[in-house]
């Protein structure tokens, strides 16, 4: 059966990495998924402890664990050659590093996945192989694929008092800046990432909840002209340039900020002098169970 290029083959599409599973890549090879799971949910730890001398038992909180996911399916190829290609294709696309697996339900969804089992594939004719890949995501959170990302200055304040004044007087400032929100739609609370660009000294991240809940990231130090700090709230990792660890000069205050499901976080920063260079940009996606 001949198929052509670039076209879906009916079922759900998922992608690892570059590959399409699902559709007809630009060859004419058709990518076949026929089972997707772990998908749905992975496992969870949580531990229960008797009461004494009562009935039932203590609950610790639970916790989600890694999500192990797998893929099954056929290749169809218009020839040996491309057959043979195609299975080396997917050998590479389970990879050993970390690969984004995207899921095109209704909201298209991404888990961060490696390879966690032997890939299997059997050739049943010299067009056709029948597979069946295993992969794990560490974060067992669905992702939505599209990233929020918003920036802002510093905060500035325009008007005031100029001198001389005529009685009466009116004073009247305006605040501008300093400010974004990110927001949630998912079922389980997702974590943000903030990105500062100096120069800016001792910067103060200030992350309020809808309820009245406060969360402060302090950085200790001075950020240069043109130096970039990554704070990871997901990793608790603090980046200088991409590769120096400032993690001892932060402090996280009561605990790293988190988006509730459903919900949204107002995002306001400071630093001890304005400078209209200083930039801090905050990014997030949607997470679902």
């Amino acid at each position: 059966m001949s198929y052509t290029p670039g076209s879906n083959l009916g079922g759900r599409r998922v992608d690892l990495g570059a590959l399409e599973l699902g559709a007809v890549d630009d060859a004419g090879v058709a990518w076949h998924l026929q089972v997707l799971e772990g998908w749905d949910g992975p496992d969870q730890r949580s531990e229960y402890s008797a009461r004494q001398a009562d009935h039932g038992a203590w609950a610790s909180p639970v916790y989600l664990s890694q999500r192990p996911i797998a893929l099954e399916g056929k290749i169809e190829a218009p020839n040996l050659s491309l057959l043979d290609a195609a299975l080396e294709q997917l050998l590479a696309a389970v990879a050993l590093t970390d690969t984004t697996l995207t899921v095109y339900e209704t909201v298209p969804k991404q888990a961060t996945v490696r390879r966690s089992g032997t890939p299997l594939c059997r050739q049943l004719t010299d067009r056709v192989a029948a597979y069946s890949i295993a992969v794990t995501a560490a974060d067992p959170r669905r992702y939505s694929t599209v990233l929020q990302s918003q920036s802002t200055g510093l905060p500035s304040v325009t008007g005031g008092l100029t001198l001389p004044i005529t009685l009466p007087i009116t004073i009247s400032t305006t605040s501008t800046g300093g400010s974004i929100t990110l927001s949630n739609e998912g079922t389980i609370a997702t974590r943000p990432a903030f990105t500062l660009l100096g120069p800016a000294a001792s910067p103060v991240i200030t992350a309020t909840r809808p309820d009245g809940t406060i969360y402060q990231l302090a950085y200790s130090q001075t950020l240069g002209a043109g130096d970039t700090l990554v704070i990871d709230t997901a990793a608790h990792s603090v980046i200088l340039n991409g590769s120096v660890s400032r993690r001892p000069f932060i402090s996280a205050q009561p605990s790293w900020p988190e988006i509730l499901p459903g919900s949204s976080l107002s995002v306001r920063w400071t630093a001890s002098a304005y400078d209209p260079a200083a930039l801090l940009t905050g990014t997030a996606r949607s997470a679902w169970m």
